[in-house]
C-alpha cells in the first residue's frame, strides 16, 4: 500500500466517524440499523447494563466490536490510554476504575468526535479524562508513562497498524499492557471486500488483519506475553453490519492481549 492509499484512507475514515460524531449510528459497521439503539448495539458486544448506564449521555454510539473494559483489569491510580476514543465511552468507564487518583486519556483524529467527547465530559465533570486529538499511528503522549493501553475495534481502521503497535510500545511503561478488542480476519477476505478501501474499510471490515498477522507485528513492536483470541459469539452482531454478505464468514471480534516487558 502506497503512500497515496494510506492517506486516502484515513481521510475516508475520519470523514466517516465526522457524519457518527453529528448523529449516532448502530454499530461499528458500513450500514446502520436504525432499529437498534446504542445502548443495544453495547449489549450485544459485552457491555453490562451498570456500565451502559454509567457513561453520560451522548457518549456511548454503539460502536465498536466488544469491550475491553472486561479484560482490562484496571486498578486504581493507573494511566489509561484509549486509542480511537470516539465520543468517550470506554473513556468514562475506565475513568470510573481508575478514580480519581488515576488518569485516563482519550485520543481520536476526527475533530468533532474530540469535541463531543470534552463537552461529555464537561457535562460529567469528569476531571480525570482527557481527550487529545491525533493519529494513533503519532500518538500525543510521552514516552514511558501509560500503564494500559484500551481500544475498541479502530486499529484495524490504521493503513499502518505496525506503526501503531510501535507507538503503543512507546508510550507503555514497562510492565504496561494492551487490552484491546479489535476485528481479525478468520478467512481470506474475498478481493471485492478487500479492495474496498472506502465503505467497508470505514466500517471496520476490509482493514482487518489475521490472529496470525497481528501476533507477528506486535512481536516486532517488542512485545510479550501475546494473546489473541477470537469470539465465536461475535458472529451473532457482525453479520448484521453487511445484511446478506455473510461477511461473519471472514472475519470475528477478538480479545487481544500484550506486555511491555
Amino acid at each position: 500500500m502506497n503512500s497515496i492509499d494510506k492517506d486516502q484512507i484515513r481521510q475516508n475514515v475520519r470523514s466517516h466517524y465526522r457524519g457518527i460524531a453529528a448523529v449516532p449510528s448502530s454499530c461499528c459497521s458500513a450500514s446502520s440499523l436504525p432499529d437498534r439503539d446504542a445502548n443495544a448495539a453495547s449489549a450485544l458486544m459485552g457491555y453490562s447494563d451498570a456500565e451502559l448506564q454509567a457513561a453520560p449521555e451522548g457518549a456511548n454510539l454503539g460502536l465498536g466490536c466488544g469491550n475491553p473494559q472486561a479484560i482490562a483489569s484496571l486498578r486504581p491510580g493507573e494511566t489509561v490510554l484509549d486509542l480511537g476514543s470516539g465520543g468517550g465511552f470506554d473513556c468514562f468507564l475506565a475513568a470510573r476504575q481508575v478514580g480519581a487518583a488515576g488518569q485516563v486519556i482519550g485520543v481520536d483524529m476526527t475533530p468533532e468526535m474530540i469535541s463531543r467527547a470534552r463537552s461529555n465530559a464537561e457535562k460529567a465533570k469528569a476531571s480525570n479524562i482527557e481527550f487529545r486529538l491525533g493519529e494513533i499511528e503519532h500518538l500525543p503522549v510521552a514516552d514511558n508513562g501509560i500503564d494500559v493501553i484500551i481500544s475498541n475495534c479502530v486499529i484495524n481502521l490504521s493503513p499502518d497498524k505496525q506503526q501503531v503497535f510501535d507507538e503503543a510500545f512507546r508510550v507503555l511503561r514497562s510492565g504496561g499492557r494492551l487490552a484491546i478488542s479489535d476485528i481479525v480476519t478468520t478467512a481470506e477476505l474475498p478481493p471485492a471486500i478487500k479492495n474496498d478501501l472506502h465503505e467497508l474499510y470505514s466500517g471496520c471490515i476490509s482493514g482487518a488483519s489475521s490472529a496470525a498477522e497481528l501476533t507477528t507485528m506486535l512481536e516486532r513492536s517488542g512485545f510479550a506475553d501475546i494473546s489473541i483470541e477470537p469470539k465465536e459469539e461475535s458472529r451473532s452482531f457482525i453479520r448484521d453490519w453487511v445484511p446478506g454478505a455473510q461477511i461473519d464468514d471472514y472475519i470475528r471480534s477478538a480479545v487481544i492481549r500484550a506486555v511491555k516487558p
